[in-house]
């Protein structure tokens, strides 16, 4: 595929990820403070983002197994699962994030699991997408390209 196609299918791929509701603002900012100093800052933090996620959500697979759920130690991960996914940008993530905080507070367990569920669902998409998103910038690079800013 050449430059010019590789581009513009990364800015459309860009463009479906904000519509869809992938990503929001906080992914641009992000993107604003990598440089030719540090070319892959974003792959950095967001490979973070995944390292911490999967963690954080095998802990809470656990916390929720268990006989007596501690719902504070289920609200701890999730306002941490939370936090990281605002600051990466992933909304879609941090969105089930507060629906499963909610169902914490009332300590009803069977939402949590459902919730659960949903997160890790979220979680996958959005990882996907930016895996995909990273092979395309790997592409153009590749290819003697610039990545195209999205606004």
């Amino acid at each position: 595929m050449e430059v010019g196609q590789l581009q513009r299918s990364f800015v459309e791929f860009t463009e479906s990820l904000f519509r869809e509701g992938f990503l929001d603002a906080q992914f641009c900012q992000l993107q604003q403070l990598q440089d030719e100093n540090n070319p892959d800052f974003v792959i950095e933090v967001v490979s973070l983002f995944f390292e911490d996620s999967e963690k954080l959500l095998n802990d809470l697979t656990r916390a929720l197994d268990q006989q007596d759920v501690d719902f504070k130690k289920v609200d701890a991960c999730v306002h941490q699962l939370k936090g990281s996914s605002s600051s990466i940008g992933a909304e879609r993530v941090k969105n089930a994030c507060i629906a499963f905080r909610n169902f914490c507070d009332e300590l009803n367990i069977d939402a949590c699991l459902r919730c659960l569920q949903h997160v890790k669902q979220e979680y996958l998409l959005v990882k996907n997408k930016l895996e995909t998103l990273f092979r395309l910038e790997q592409q153009i690079l590749a290819a003697g390209g610039a990545i195209p800013m999205v606004e």
